[in-house]
């Protein structure tokens, strides 16, 4: 193993075992001590984990910012694994298990404890991405016909084994159906000898259903101010619950994967620095070729326009100015439209009271662009630092009428390009910047040369 010595929270070259390091790593917040352990070789993390006390351990293991935290548990012995995973949280060993191939599966899953198997066994059946692969089944739950007392007692002697006691749900002692979310602050407030149903308020509690979409489950923490929301069955019948730091977590890695596609590349599933030279191609390469091939349609049309280029030469100045500012305001619509619609403030019916608003916006921005451009040929032209012609005063109605199409177009494009992914099954995220400004630049030219073909016709064209 490397030697290594921990400086202020900085892992530096030195000289120390894994025990003492992991002696020091004990004495740390698992999040730090996890920063720490990120930056090791893989093999480093594995021999310092195993000296780990394994209460600690578990604490580390737990924490979805640890890197390959599968690969670490697959090269550990297998009893130490299976000693870790039957000790850590339910939703946590199947995020791990979900890293694992099918041969480490096999392996290590004969090695669980019974209750850890049965967890195992229920998370891994529903998809990525729903509540039911994010919940976990370790809550506390107690029978209607329950006492305050006797309910915080079975607390005191469950804790240890729950992933959380925020609230404590109260079931129908014969048919295990939901009633009931008591808030623990509330129960410790109440009378000891009064009934668990008469805590709280007499409201349903609210609840998703295993197959609800991660994002819906996000929508509904934020709106009713959630630590924690039960998971139910069509009967009602509680199977789990998802908690607050999972939605976070859960959501930090969406945003990632729309951030990628909305800059024009697959998703990543690992940090940056530890994705493969080879995997790191084929994730970016897709994408620019796609976009490059897009991109001949640019050079098609101003072999469309070659003539007026031979006659009008300076129009090729403006070229790069007109791309630029109609992908840049389709770019800004799509950046708006993509987040309203993960927020749900836009619903796909609302596609024409969105092009009813982009419509002016983009004639007033264009008309704004169109100004400066205007401003910026005549301001050259007067003080002598360029030349363009005769007839530079159609050069300029030229430029200024070409913003005004072209960004009102960007402007269109862009807000409606979301709609139509999202109404063909597609992410809106993959309505990617470089894709809409591509798709710009092919009619922007077109738009461009149009207004050229119409204002200096008979003059320089």
């Amino acid at each position: 193993m490397n030697d290594l010595r921990f400086t202020q929270g900085v892992v530096d070259a030195g000289s120390a075992p894994a025990a003492t390091i992991a002696e020091q790593l004990a004495t740390m917040q698992a999040a730090d001590a996890v920063e720490l352990l990120n930056e090791l070789e893989q093999n480093d993390t594995v021999g310092i984990i195993a000296e780990m006390p394994r209460d600690h351990a578990v604490l580390i293991l737990d924490q979805p910012e640890l890197h390959s935290a599968g690969a670490i548990i697959e090269a550990l012995p297998d009893v130490i694994a299976c000693e870790l995973l039957d000790a850590m949280s339910a939703d946590r060993v199947t995020d791990i298990f979900h890293e694992l191939d099918a041969e480490a599966r096999d392996r290590l899953f004969p090695g669980l404890g019974h209750e850890t198997q049965q967890a195992l066994a229920k998370l891994l059946r529903y998809p990525p991405h729903t509540a039911g692969s994010l919940m976990t089944t370790e809550f506390v739950s107690v029978p209607a016909n329950w006492s305050v007392a006797r309910t915080l007692q079975h607390i005191r002697e469950v804790e240890r084994s729950r992933e959380t006691v925020y609230a404590i749900y109260v079931i129908d002692p014969e048919n295990r159906s939901l009633l009931r979310a008591v808030a623990l602050r509330r129960l410790i407030a109440s009378e000891p000898e009064a009934s668990i149903m008469t805590v709280g308020r007499d409201v349903a509690p609210v609840t998703v259903g295993p197959l609800t979409d991660q994002e819906d489950v996000a929508r509904l923490f934020r709106k009713h101010d959630l630590l924690a929301v039960p998971v139910v069955n069509d009967g009602n019948q509680i199977i789990g619950i998802v908690t607050v730091d999972d939605v976070i977590d859960a959501m930090t890695q969406e945003m990632t994967e729309d951030t990628l596609k909305f800059g024009g590349m697959e998703a990543l599933n690992k940090p940056y620095m530890q994705i493969g030279f080879l995997q790191m191609i084929r994730k970016r390469a897709g994408w620019l070729g796609v976009l490059f091939l897009s991109e001949m349609l640019t050079a098609s049309a101003m072999q469309h326009f070659e003539g007026e280029l031979e006659k009008a030469v300076v129009l090729t100045l403006f070229i790069p100015l007109i791309m630029s500012s109609g992908g840049n305001s389709g770019s800004q619509a799509t950046s708006l439209l993509i987040r309203a619609l993960a927020l749900q403030e836009l619903r796909l019916k609302d596609w024409w009271r969105v092009a009813l608003r982009e419509l002016p916006t983009g004639i007033v921005l264009g008309t704004f662009l169109g100004l400066i451009g205007v401003i910026r040929i005549s301001t050259w032209q007067m003080l002598g630092l360029y030349d363009y012609g005769v007839h530079w005063h159609l050069v300029a109605a030229t430029v200024g009428t070409a913003l005004v199409g072209i960004v009102t177009f960007g402007s269109l494009a862009g807000s409606m390009l979301p709609f139509i992914l999202q109404k063909i099954g597609f992410d809106p995220a993959s309505a990617s910047a470089p894709f809409v400004a591509t798709l710009v630049d092919v009619t922007g030219l077109i738009i461009y040369f149009s207004i050229a073909l119409m204002i200096l016709s008979g003059t320089l064209l």
